[in-house]
């Protein structure tokens, strides 16, 4: 592949170049093809004529324009013989310049997480559902659709891609300054927030659209059709009308292969949009992967927001220390104070944690000796002889042989199994239930610990996020799973939740639990 065109971007005078080229661009958008060096001159604001000749013959070679005789402007045979030219900008001009506009586009993307662009495709494949359910689709709305539908979750997933790459960069590089850091933290993790709130109220509605069009809660989906499909059809059809005939084929067989062309563009953009937020056999949907990112990226940010607190928190100053520690041994009133002032400055106080055996730390439990007891009062200590002969518990020699931890790594596994297997338990037994009412929750018997547990959870969660007692709440858990909505009964009702640990009484409020990631 040839890359001459590109050339004039790192050549010598690559700025006159690009300001030359950007010129036959701006032109060809006003629908001007030719143009000649005193236009381009005028456009660029170049006081010397040869030297946009010049650059406009080297462009030439390079192979990003075109030259031909301007001979309407020969009116002598001196103007004949003398090359008077108008240039055009060529394919790979054209196609140099939309690369170079692309690259300067994607440096500058901050990217986004729109939260608009949710309601966007909610109420497109709403209208995409109810023309799919019409006996006869108008195929200018199935395109006009698809087509909207398809810009809006394009910009959606470029703009989230840019706006977790930005962010993980931003959070690579953390020489910033500290108080716009914490500025900017407060900003982003608002923000975030706000999107996976409205991600994750959306993506249920979304996934059943989707599933709906596709035909998924059909028994016969492998032989019938989807409903989508017939609008992807008839909007590769549609498209089909403005396409200029081949040159090496029949019209039949170019027909054929431009309708495969066109339906597998559209049956790849609906395909991209299942991936986005459906699940597939062996891989998670990419709307749960942002979360999942998402959420990493706010921990991170608090992490280093620990971490920036803690750096500012154990900031001292040495030199000011001393000045003030000699101070305080001026003021001193004699040797004696003095000593104890050195000895509490720098430490030097007897350890008495050389040996911690299973008998000392039970007897020191039993009769605990205060810090400020003097050695000659305390009790003995046994010390082992080696360490006082040689102040260490070991004996020389190579070093211990590496153990295996294959146990310990197993241990942790099954416990992370367990514990993932309760939380979810946990969350079933909730659900399932399907109480109307707080009072309802136990009638079909006692919560075990771990749903009363994560029932506290969200009681906690969403009357902390109450605007006042008899005003219903809606919250969702931290991890997005789960969605609880509260809403105050009269304030004399009551409600008792018994559970194998005791029984928890209290106003009694209209309940309902949605599990959000099934119902996505």
């Amino acid at each position: 592949m040839d890359y001459t065109p590109f050339s004039y971007v790192t050549a010598e005078k690559a700025d006159l170049y690009r300001e030359v080229m950007h010129t036959f661009v701006e032109a060809k958008s006003h629908f001007l093809v030719h143009l000649r060096p005193e236009d381009v001159q005028q456009q660029i604001n170049e006081p010397e004529l040869a030297t946009v000749q010049a650059a406009l013959t080297q462009l030439v070679i390079w192979g990003n324009l075109d030259a031909e005789r301007d001979n309407a402007r020969v009116t002598s045979v001196e103007d004949y013989y003398r090359a008077l030219y108008v240039y055009q900008i060529t394919r790979h001009g054209e196609a140099v310049e939309a690369a170079l506009a692309t690259y300067d586009q994607e440096l500058g993307r901050r990217g986004a997480l729109q939260r608009v662009a949710l309601e966007d495709i909610r109420a497109r494949l709403r209208a995409l559902l109810t023309l799919a359910q019409s006996e006869a689709p108008d195929a200018t709305q199935s395109q006009l659709l698809l087509r909207d539908l398809a810009g809006v979750f394009t910009d959606l997933a470029e703009n989230a891609r840019a706006f977790m790459t930005g962010l993980n960069r931003s959070l690579e590089s953390q020489d910033s300054d500290a108080d716009a850091f914490l500025l900017y933290k407060e900003r982003v993790i608002g923000y975030i927030e706000r999107f996976l709130g409205d991600l994750t109220t959306a993506s249920g509605e979304i996934a059943e659209l989707i599933r709906t069009l596709s035909g998924d809660g059909d028994g016969d989906r492998e032989r019938r059709e989807a409903p989508v499909d017939r609008l992807l059809r008839q909007a590769a059809e549609r498209e089909l009308a403005d396409l200029a005939p081949g040159e090496s084929l029949d019209d039949g067989e170019q027909r054929e292969r431009d309708f495969a062309e066109a339906w597998r563009r559209w049956h790849g953009h609906w395909e991209g949009l299942r991936a986005w937020f459906l699940d597939q056999p062996g891989r998670q949907a990419q709307a749960r992967l942002l979360r999942s990112s998402a959420r990493r990226a706010v921990t991170q940010l608090l992490e280093m927001v620990a971490r920036l607190n803690e750096r500012r928190m154990a900031r001292s100053d040495r030199s000011a220390d001393f000045r003030t520690l000699a101070r305080w041994f001026l003021e001193c009133e004699d040797d004696g104070e003095a000593h104890r002032l050195w000895r509490t400055a720098f430490g030097l106080t007897p350890a008495r944690h050389l040996v911690i055996d299973a008998e000392t730390s039970e007897r020191w439990q039993q009769e605990p000796v205060p810090a400020s007891t003097p050695w000659a009062e305390a009790p003995g200590m046994q010390v082992q002889p080696r360490l006082r002969a040689t102040g260490s518990y070991q004996k020389a020699g190579p070093p211990p042989k590496l153990r295996s931890r294959a146990r310990e790594r197993e241990l942790l596994a099954r416990q992370l199994a367990e514990e993932a297997s309760s939380a979810r338990s946990a969350r079933r037994q909730l659900v399932e239930r399907g109480a109307k009412r707080l009072s309802e929750l136990c009638e079909r018997g006692e919560l075990d610990d771990g749903a009363f547990r994560l029932l506290l959870n969200l009681l906690g969660d969403a009357l902390a996020a109450s605007q006042g007692d008899d005003a219903p709440v809606t919250t969702t858990t931290a991890d997005g799973g789960l969605r609880i909505t509260l809403s105050p009964l009269g304030s004399e009702t009551s409600a008792t939740i018994r559970t194998t640990a005791g029984a928890l009484s209290g106003r009694d409020y209209r309940l309902e639990i949605l599990d959000l990631e099934e119902s996505a």
